[in-house]
């Protein structure tokens, strides 16, 4: 492992930790994977907040739309041993759809851009108030006309995805779940996966939660159900550590892989932009791309009642990173993006030099924390309570080994001031002094609050 990518991976669950404290989140999973081979795993909370349940990174979450990802490798392994084309119209293989959806074809389905309702008439199986449909509800659902003209725009359609699996069922005469177990999941090598819940009784799951609102408390949601036909949208159940694994092998510069690399390269390629999002990024064939700052990536998130989890892989760099969360408003895009961004500084400044290796540690006041991050011969004063730590962080120039200079930072900061590690008598640091102020351990913080302040009641 070269010495930056080591180096971030330090230093990511140390500002892990301290979002799940700042934001109050249950509990997170996160896993990240360097040239095949996982080189992070750390768990984070509680798998059941109610119950006080730590959370491990041997707990399995429901990664819902990442199931989507699944679905399409196995039509691409469908298509590499000739038993399908993805121009053929979905009506070919599945009777009993409206006339205008049976010539949607399977690429349109795969890419969302059949035009084909989002949930149905009902979508009260993602809000926990009816079971997830049957194959026979599906089709029924399935007999209305599409919401919008086929191939006109991206419409994301989870009961798109169902018809997927009902067209694996037909050409290979078996269950959808027992299909992907074998060919896509057992092939891939993933121990910790499913193709849909519940787990095996003494399964390790983690439960989901609400957020505090409107009850003024959280409550744990219960993910031990089925996703029926829904399965190949939302009902995958993995570990972060699986999902890197998974994912880093649709990179087109995998070794190994259940897919050609003809495949992966058509499942990554970004057909259609979200034509009302601020956000550039694009579907292709169960896939979602983008780029951060010039880092092209892609993967896919999901959000069931309960969970908020999201994967994605960085070609270039041969990294996969995956976050798992168990809440509604689990951060889980924000934390993912936050730990490519320190990813990214490390790549340009690289691992620290032993010069300012002793300039670490994280040093509080009233307002907030701080991290002194070294990287490179310099440190970067580093925001943890930051969605993106590093986020136009001030540079110190070390000059020795507890003096400094601070020599980049913002207008209203303390630019060019000087930067100081108070030493005891046993030589340990005990204060940090950037410009004017005088920076403290966390607990001589709380302390020194405690003492001036009255607590809230």
């Amino acid at each position: 492992m070269v010495k930056w990518v080591k180096a971030a991976i330090d230093y990511i669950p140390l500002w892990l930790g301290f979002q799940m404290r700042h934001h109050e989140q249950p509990g997170c999973a996160v896993a990240i994977a360097y040239k095949g081979r996982v080189v992070l795993e750390e768990a984070f909370g509680h798998a059941d907040l109610v119950q006080g349940k730590r959370l491990t990174p041997r707990h399995r979450f429901r990664v819902a739309s990442h199931s989507k990802s699944f679905a399409a490798a196995a039509v691409m392994k469908l298509r590499e041993k000739d038993r399908l084309r993805l121009d053929d119209p979905v009506g070919r293989y599945v009777d009993g759809l409206h006339p205008a959806l049976a010539r949607a074809t399977l690429a349109q389905l795969l890419s969302h851009s059949a035009g084909i309702v989002r949930d149905g008439p009902d979508s009260g199986q993602f809000l926990d108030r009816r079971p997830f449909l049957s194959a026979k509800e599906l089709r029924s659902e399935l007999q209305a006309a599409p919401a919008i003209e086929p191939n006109t725009r991206f419409k994301y359609s989870n009961h798109g995805y169902g018809l997927l699996g009902l067209v694996v069922e037909a050409l290979t005469g078996e269950a959808y779940c027992a299909w992907m177990k074998r060919e896509i999941i057992d092939a891939a090598g993933l121990g910790e996966t499913l193709a849909d819940g519940p787990p095996k009784r003494g399964t390790p799951l983690a439960l989901g939660h609400s957020s505090k609102l409107p009850l003024g408390r959280r409550v744990a949601i219960p993910g031990d159900y089925a996703t029926h036909a829904i399965a190949p949208a939302a009902g995958v159940v993995s570990t972060a550590r699986d999902l890197v694994l998974f994912f880093q092998q649709l990179s087109p510069k995998a070794r190994t892989s259940v897919l050609s690399t003809a495949s992966r390269r058509e499942m990554i390629r970004g057909r259609w932009r979200d034509p009302h999002s601020s956000i550039e990024r694009y579907y292709g064939l169960g896939m979602i791309s983008g780029s951060f700052g010039g880092w092209h990536w892609f993967g896919h998130s999901g959000g069931l009642q309960g969970y908020i989890t999201r994967t994605c892989v960085l070609s270039e760099q041969e990294l996969a990173l995956s976050v798992l969360t168990n809440a509604v408003d689990g951060p889980a895009h924000l934390w993912l993006e936050g730990a490519v961004q320190v990813l990214r500084a490390f790549a340009q400044n690289g691992a620290p030099s032993r010069k300012v290796g002793g300039w670490a540690g994280r040093w509080w006041t009233l307002w907030n924390p701080i991290d002194l991050v070294p990287m490179g011969n310099k440190v970067l004063v580093a925001r943890p309570d930051f969605f993106n730590p590093l986020l136009d962080a001030s540079e110190i120039a070390v000059q020795s080994r507890s003096a400094g200079r601070i020599a980049l930072a913002g207008g209203y900061a303390s630019h060019g001031e000087p930067a100081r590690l108070v030493r005891n008598k046993r030589n340990q640091v005990v204060e940090v002094q950037l410009g004017g102020t005088r920076l403290r351990a966390e607990r001589k913080v709380a302390r020194e609050m405690a003492r001036r302040y009255t607590f809230e009641r």
